[in-house]
């Protein structure tokens, strides 16, 4: 009897890929990056930053870091964060809710974005 153990590069089997020099945690993630590349070539955005870190603190308590997968400037200078999503962790579901909790106090006015991943399944 043989044994096979299938490797993946992380338990959600995403695999990293490349796009414009950078690395990103899916494939999915790399494409929305090429579409906020069209989005700031349209002119409807001014320009994003990748894994951007925010520090989340409660009463003067660090609590942990939070590091968005882009922030947004819009064509108005109004600030977005995007969370590219394509499995939803019980951590994560605690994060985005304590940065939705903080988000007055660290970025008054900022709005925030999830994307989730869509799968598309053959039909028969």
């Amino acid at each position: 009897m043989a044994y096979f153990q299938r490797k993946s590069n992380n338990k959600f089997r995403s695999e990293k890929t490349e796009y414009g020099g950078n690395w990103f945690h899916s494939k999915g993630e790399a494409g929305y990056a090429m579409e906020l590349d069209w989005r700031r070539k349209a002119g409807e955005i001014k320009s994003y930053q990748r894994q951007f870190k925010i520090e989340l603190n409660v009463n003067g308590v660090h609590i942990c870091n939070y590091f968005v997968d882009f922030r947004v400037i819009n064509k108005h200078d109004g600030i977005e964060f995007h969370e590219y999503k394509g499995f939803s962790t019980a951590d994560f579901q605690i994060k985005w809710k304590l940065l939705q909790a903080l988000l007055s106090e660290i970025e008054p006015g900022a709005d925030l974005v999830l994307i989730k991943h869509q799968q598309f399944v053959k039909k028969k």
